[in-house]
């Protein structure tokens, strides 16, 4: 609002400094500083209020350390995150751009279905909450949503370079370019890295290849999907949900930036999107969220996100990977969110296939997620948090050096 707002008196009035609201780092760096003080002032008085309507999470006994003294600690906390991203973009982003609307639609509307989850679990006293199929009919809602507006909007666009030849090409190898509704991304580790979904099946034919345009909305949807379920199960001890995205939304701050930047762009030979640098500021809210809420979060946690966070934050770092063309390297990027989803998965399957071949059933992990594995080991929960950090940072840096290790 603000951005439009002093805009127009720059524009009608030439006010003293409206000017500086043009440019997206002075507002990225103005959001990234409001959404970290709303979440530090505005969590701790959720706190109170949370504990005041006894929203205390219900704890099942494990067998960790130090589980049970986590009971009744509120949840919900989510909302937090929610407000302290919600409330900068609104003042501070293009609230015209599709991308941001996207965004804000994105965020609202996996925010109400974890919230749902966690009304349910906390004052309907069903510790299973939202029924699975529920969860998922809302995931794959929101990936009809997004997959549509990506494939017919008309302002989602990138830049194609007209070559001497005819063809063309969406890195910078020409003077002459024009912008054009295409389904391309990125190839990870590779020259000449674009893919067209329209081109999957070229092979097979004209009539396949006509049809391959629509499996990008079946796509869409399995990313957001398994990205917010792994950002939900990755939620299980004091701030590595948080702190992990937060790691995660600083780089996709960083591919916004630079694939909404045409200087930028050309010099690292990459896809220019255009419009899609107004989503840094989305992405440094995002970030400024993440790292507020850890000030209550980290261990001991005086609250947790709860499924209101978890499920927002798993489908934003989704959408926004979409939106930039890097979907393809959420293996990577969101590597921790996987990995823990991975050792969920294998230990079910393990145990079901191990029970049907020997009568009983074996694990491969001491306890799935993997998180709960190291603790069984007898690792501090912070130790592991940290450790994870880490190896998130590593995995960060390794998706941005993407940018020229093809």
């Amino acid at each position: 609002m603000l951005y439009h707002l002093f805009t127009y008196l720059d524009r009608e009035f030439d006010l003293f400094g409206a000017g500086v609201f043009q440019y997206i780092s002075f507002r990225a760096g103005m959001a990234t500083l409001v959404s970290l003080l709303i979440a530090m002032i505005f969590g701790g008085r959720l706190i109170k209020v949370l504990q005041r309507k006894q929203v205390g999470e219900s704890i099942r006994d494990l067998g960790l350390e130090g589980q049970m003294e986590k009971k009744g600690t509120p949840t919900m906390g989510g909302l937090i995150i929610l407000l302290a991203i919600l409330v900068p973009v609104l003042l501070f982003a293009r609230l015209d751009n599709v991308y941001v609307q996207l965004m804000i639609v994105s965020t609202v509307w996996l925010g109400l279905i974890g919230f749902l989850d966690d009304y349910i679990k906390v004052f309907k006293k069903n510790k299973e909450g939202l029924a699975g199929r529920f969860k998922i009919l809302g995931q794959v809602g929101l990936g009809l949503i997004v997959g549509l507006t990506l494939y017919f909007h008309e302002d989602v666009v990138v830049r194609q370079y007209i070559l001497a030849d005819g063809s063309t090409s969406a890195v910078n190898a020409s003077r002459q370019y024009t912008d054009v509704h295409s389904m391309i991304t990125t190839i990870p580790f590779r020259k000449n890295n674009e893919l067209d979904y329209c081109n999957l099946f070229s092979f097979a034919g004209p009539l396949f290849e006509g049809w391959s345009c629509y499996l990008y909305i079946p796509f869409v949807i399995l990313v957001i999907t398994a990205v917010s379920n792994g950002a939900n199960i990755t939620d299980g001890i004091d701030g590595l949900a948080a702190g992990t995205s937060a790691i995660i939304g600083l780089t996709l701050a960083i591919f916004a930036w630079l694939s909404g930047n045409t200087i930028f762009a050309d010099y690292l030979d990459i896809m220019f999107i255009p419009n899609s640098g107004e989503l840094t500021i989305f992405c440094l809210a995002f970030v400024g969220a993440c790292v507020g809420f850890l000030w209550y979060n980290t261990y001991p946690a005086q609250v947790f996100m709860g499924d209101t966070g978890s499920l927002a934050i798993g489908g934003i770092i989704a959408v926004l990977a979409l939106i930039v063309r890097k979907e393809l390297l959420i293996p990577i990027l969101c590597g921790i969110f996987l990995v823990e989803n991975l050792s969920v998965m294998l230990q079910v399957s393990y145990f079901k296939y191990t029970k049907k071949k020997y009568g009983e059933g074996r694990r491969i992990f001491k306890m799935s997620p993997l998180h709960h594995h190291y603790q069984k080991l007898g690792y501090h929960e912070s130790k592991i948090v940290g450790r994870f950090w880490i190896v998130g940072i590593m995995l960060a840096i390794l998706t941005l050096a993407t940018l020229k290790l093809r």
